[in-house]
């Protein structure tokens, strides 16, 4: 089992327990969406000593955790589970890290990504995002969710997108990349 040197941020105690299953590595809960001014401070010590992972639950409430951790603590690491891997096997289950396979947490933490500190650059445009089909039209929601998971930069909806992509400073090539196996998938 690989063992991760950094402190990976979950949001409760059944992520913990799934992530057990997946990877050697100690976890901090947020014990939900609210994020306690202690809680942040931990995850800033944590950050100084031993780098931190985010891994939140592919949903609002996760996304809502991942902003506020990234707004108070710069640099941290981000892994993102696509939300298909995250959905419960039982019937009324919230979408969630504690139903993710140990293989779909191990793609998740393989892929990392770290926010930019300084102004990031905006490599890919508005106009490459409409060419692309990730903005409008009837398959667009569908396609930013595979995309999504083929960059594993997580869900976003079209707003979101452009900031996501200039966050990680995902590259024109890798972009290009992936839209183009989306494009190859649906023929």
């Amino acid at each position: 089992m690989k063992k991760i040197k950094e402190v990976i941020v979950v949001e409760g105690k059944d992520d913990t327990k799934r992530l057990a299953l997946a990877v050697d590595a100690d976890t901090l809960e947020t014990n939900g969406s609210a994020i306690s001014e202690a809680t942040l401070a931990q995850i800033k010590t944590l950050q100084a000593s031993r780098g931190v992972i985010v891994f939140t639950d592919p949903d609002f409430s996760g996304e809502r955790i991942r902003k506020t951790i990234s707004a108070a603590v710069p640099g941290v690491k981000h892994a993102f589970l696509p939300r298909k891997a995250g959905v419960p096997t039982k019937a009324g289950g919230s979408l969630g890290v504690e139903h993710a396979s140990p293989a779909a947490i191990q793609t998740a933490l393989a892929h990392l990504y770290t926010e930019q500190i300084d102004e990031p650059q905006q490599l890919i445009s508005h106009h490459d995002l409409i060419a692309a089909g990730l903005l409008a039209g009837p398959t667009a929601r569908q396609r930013r969710e595979q995309l999504g998971e083929r960059l594993g930069i997580g869900y976003v909806n079209g707003k979101q997108l452009p900031k996501r992509l200039q966050l990680f400073q995902i590259q024109p090539a890798d972009f290009w990349a992936a839209v183009d196996q989306l494009t190859t998938e649906e023929k």
